[in-house]
């Protein structure tokens, strides 16, 4: 495989004055993203997390300015995927305490409280990840009170299974890389009754991959306020399975419109399936490995869901 980076211009990318528009709103939108803010800004310990000025390194490339994201402060979990998972686990609770009372007014608040724990505590939830989703996920079931079991694959290092395991949850190894793991964290759920909470969507497994991208927007929405209001003029999302990248992305456009930023995906040249799917105008799988030093971004297949906004979405990819 070509190790050079390299750059691609989305061929099938929108054109500015195209809006977000209905189709897309039936995958992620405004509603979505509002509740998803409104729920994990209510969480202790919730706080903007800073978006820094690079200034020097602007300076050195010839640019205005470059700003970064800094999500190691979010929650104490040093991950930049912390908002997501959490989030899909709140909901997955409150909709099994709704079906087990037959109330349909369940609020996080509650499941913090103890007050439906008999219930809570029956549950499991489970993911594969290749550390930071499932770091996420591991938080969510030990602030929520319920059982989490982690699938990694066998080239996710002890440091990554260890911050996992750090939040109570039971770690699992598969061998393989990613895509192998999340295919056999299905399986496993499916036989013992758990709840798969993936960042990743596939046919027939989409609502809770819904609830992890709305929870990723809320960093879309802390950095347009941090921007005053004003879109930038470029965005660098990086890509796993592009689910992180496609709620950026979705929740800027719909913000901004017309003036939305040029959008590229970012990704290694090991594991870039956003990149040859934009290239081949359809989802593409990457094989082998997935060798890169960027582990959290080793996937091969992109997200059903995340294709739906980045196909048309991103304007350009990068590996």
């Amino acid at each position: 495989m070509n190790e050079r980076a390299r750059a691609l211009r989305n061929p099938a990318a929108a054109p500015p004055e195209e809006s977000y528009g209905a189709l897309r709103s039936r995958t992620l939108n405004q509603a979505g993203f509002d509740a998803a803010y409104a729920e994990i800004s209510s969480w202790p310990g919730y706080a903007a997390t800073p978006l820094v000025r690079l200034d020097g390194l602007a300076r050195s490339l010839g640019l205005a300015q470059i700003h970064y994201k800094d999500e190691r402060g979010r929650f104490g979990l040093k991950s930049f995927k912390a908002l997501g998972g959490a989030y899909a686990v709140a909901n997955v609770l409150k909709r099994r305490v709704a079906a087990a009372t037959g109330r349909g007014d369940i609020t996080s608040k509650q499941l913090l409280s103890g007050e439906f724990a008999d219930i809570v505590r029956a549950a499991t939830v489970t993911c594969a990840t290749d550390g930071n989703h499932g770091r996420s996920v591991a938080w969510g079931a030990q602030l929520f009170g319920c059982r989490c079991v982690i699938f990694v694959h066998e080239h996710v290092s002890q440091g990554r299974r260890d911050a996992i395991a750090r939040y109570g949850a039971e770690v699992r190894e598969v061998k393989g890389n990613y895509d192998d793991a999340v295919r056999h964290a299905a399986a496993t759920a499916a036989a013992n009754g758990w709840t798969v909470v993936s960042d990743t969507s596939y046919p027939g497994y989409r609502d809770i991959p819904l609830d992890v991208m709305h929870g990723y927007g809320v960093m879309a929405h802390e950095i347009a306020v941090q921007f005053g209001g004003e879109p930038p003029t470029h965005v660098f999302a990086q890509a796993g399975v592009g689910a992180l990248a496609a709620a950026i992305c979705a929740s800027f456009w719909l913000r901004w419109g017309p003036r939305r930023p040029f959008f590229a995906v970012v990704e290694p040249t090991h594991a870039d399936c956003v990149y040859r799917s934009l290239e081949a105008g359809r989802p593409v799988v990457v094989g082998g490995a997935l060798d890169t030093v960027m582990a959290g971004l080793a996937c091969g297949e992109v997200s059903e869901l995340a294709w739906e906004i980045l196909h048309g979405g991103a304007n350009a990819a990068v590996a």
